[in-house]
């Protein structure tokens, strides 16, 4: 039997890129799978088509899986209600959510608009939100289910001109530790992926003086389906004993992310005063801060 043999999972964004991918493995895997995508450009904005859904739900059915195509946007509680009917519509149940679903609009924070940040949050963190939120009464009833969402180093670690696109994303990570606990009784599980690869949702990246050059091209050695296994594991069974979790797939190299807990404290009995926070706390705890750097500072060396 294949790992998700007997499942139906849905996976939003799945038009193209990274979503594709996970759709078409998780279709390889046995799963039935509602492919989601509103066939809208990287900003949101423009012409909404079935196209990209359909070419993926066409390369499944070639393949001989089973799947359906949804144009819903993620980014309306009614509208991703009806995504996670139109799984149980077709094939009767949900067992595995992937909130894949994605928008950029990239600015520097004193100049991004309220307009910016507001399209980025729902489609990426509301997205999540509602989407899970429509499956979890299905996956509480059955006493089963996985969520993968796609959270990003820009939100775990950081990047310039991302404040509403890393904001969402470290927001998923928060999101999906709270489902986690939250759901746990009911043997439902949910995990996050911060996916390394070369997409839509990368190709903005400036690639103007040599370093830059060189940096997109070792970013186009990291193909959309290189996510595809790790998506597929933590959907299957075979991942029973694990939720809460942070994962990177990046080329060939899987990483466990950590999570914010205290590194470091300083006490004084009589308690604190701003002078003396200045005078003994910050020199106590300076060793420990954390430094200013981006996905590139810590993700320093070539894709393997």
């Amino acid at each position: 039997m294949s790992m998700l043999d007997g499942k139906v999972a849905i996976v939003t964004g799945a038009g193209g890129g990274i979503g594709r991918e996970i759709a078409l493995a998780m279709a390889l895997a046995g799963a039935k799978v509602v492919v989601n995508d509103i066939g809208a450009s990287l900003t949101g904005i423009g012409e909404q088509s079935a196209t990209p859904g359909e070419q993926t739900k066409a390369i499944i059915e070639q393949r001989g899986g089973k799947a359906v195509t949804n144009t819903d946007s993620v980014a309306d509680w009614e509208s991703a209600k009806r995504i996670v009917a139109s799984a149980i519509e077709a094939f009767g149940r949900v067992d595995i959510v992937v909130n894949n679903a994605g928008i950029l609009r990239d600015q520097i924070f004193h100049k991004m608009t309220p307009e910016e940040w507001r399209a980025v949050i729902d489609v990426h963190l509301n997205g999540s939100f509602y989407v899970s939120r429509a499956a979890a009464e299905h996956f509480r009833a059955q006493s089963s289910g996985a969520y993968v969402h796609m959270t990003s180093t820009s939100g775990l670690v950081g990047n310039f001109g991302q404040a509403n696109y890393s904001a969402a994303k470290l927001g998923i990570a928060a999101l999906s530790k709270s489902i986690a606990l939250d759901m746990q009784r009911f043997g439902v599980r949910s995990n996050c992926i911060a996916p390394f690869a070369w997409s839509r949702m990368t190709s903005s990246i400036p690639a103007e003086t040599p370093e830059q050059k060189e940096r997109v091209e070792k970013l186009k050695r990291m193909t959309p389906e290189k996510n595809a296994p790790l998506a597929v594991f933590l959907a299957s069974d075979a991942a029973k004993d694990v939720t809460g979790q942070i994962f990177a797939a990046r080329n060939n190299e899987l990483f466990l992310f950590s999570q914010p807990r205290p590194v470091r404290s300083a006490h004084r009995s009589e308690g604190w005063t701003p002078e003396l926070i200045a005078e003994h706390a910050m020199p106590a705890l300076r060793a420990q801060f954390m430094p200013l750097d981006r996905s590139p500072d810590v993700f320093s060396w070539d894709p393997v």
